[in-house]
């Protein structure tokens, strides 16, 4: 689009016309609000990424088409057309494309039906920027560039370990397994992100959701519950590893299915 949807460059100058930097990871940020837009890019475009804008679904689509990134960033409550429309769509031309959410916090409903529908994470508004591109960060590192990324994937499988996301079924060496919904969501969420190191804040937040009025406590006792069904235990930690002082990670290679 014009120059007022451009971030400033690396040297902080607004509305540069000069082509996009090749060798920088191409982020674009979908946001109904300038200022938002401004600021975030600002920090990302600081930060070594080469940034586009768009201020609603509509507009990010015709930008996908005139060049795709590495990562979308999309709002969810926008005018024109919404975030979780837009990310339906996305996946429908471009299924390989890691997408973050940004919703409002309290939005259940909202961000449990984005991340079915295929986003990569979210985070919740406000939030602080810096934690918005660790995020991506997290995101570029598991994907690549023309294959969908697990989020995408109806069953996931590491070794001897399957999910079906779908039938919201767990099967462990062939044979078939039972988990809660919370325990069930709580693997399937980090099986969703291999490698990656979750506090059980996080965890909190995304299984259980803002209005559950429970503590961290309850991670454990889920993770404990995964552990005794899949065959893992803190000894001999097969698929999740707990991390002293910060949280726990799903530790090993999960591939599509």
């Amino acid at each position: 689009m014009t120059g007022s949807h451009l971030l400033p460059n690396a040297s902080g100058s607004a509305g540069s016309s000069e082509p996009a930097d090749p060798a920088r990871q191409h982020i674009l940020l979908v946001d109904d609000d300038e200022t938002i837009r401004e600021h975030l890019g600002g920090v990302l475009s600081r930060s070594g990424l080469e940034v586009r804008m768009a201020s609603n679904g509509a507009e990010a689509l015709d930008k996908l088409d005139e060049s795709e990134p590495d990562l979308v960033i999309l709002d969810v409550m926008m005018p024109v057309m919404d975030g979780r429309e837009t990310l339906r769509r996305i996946r429908e031309r471009h299924e390989w494309l890691p997408v973050i959410l940004l919703t409002q916090v309290g939005e259940s409903f909202e961000r449990a039906s984005a991340l079915d529908e295929g986003a990569d994470d979210y985070l919740n508004k406000p939030f602080d920027p810096h934690e918005l591109l660790a995020r991506i960060r997290a995101v570029l590192r598991r994907s690549s560039r023309g294959s969908a990324p697990l989020s995408t994937s109806s069953t996931l499988t590491s070794g001897e370990l399957r999910i079906d996301r779908t039938a919201r079924r767990v099967f462990v060496r062939g044979n078939e397994d039972q988990l809660t919904p919370r325990a069930f969501a709580l693997l399937e969420y980090l099986m969703a992100h291999p490698g990656e190191v979750f506090t059980r804040e996080r965890l909190l937040q995304t299984v259980w959701g803002f209005d559950a009025i429970v503590t961290t406590r309850a991670v454990d006792h889920r993770i404990a519950e995964i552990r005794r069904v899949i065959g893992s235990d803190d000894d001999s930690p097969a698929y999740i590893e707990t991390v002293p002082s910060l949280g726990y990670r799903f530790a090993h290679k999960v591939e599509r299915s």
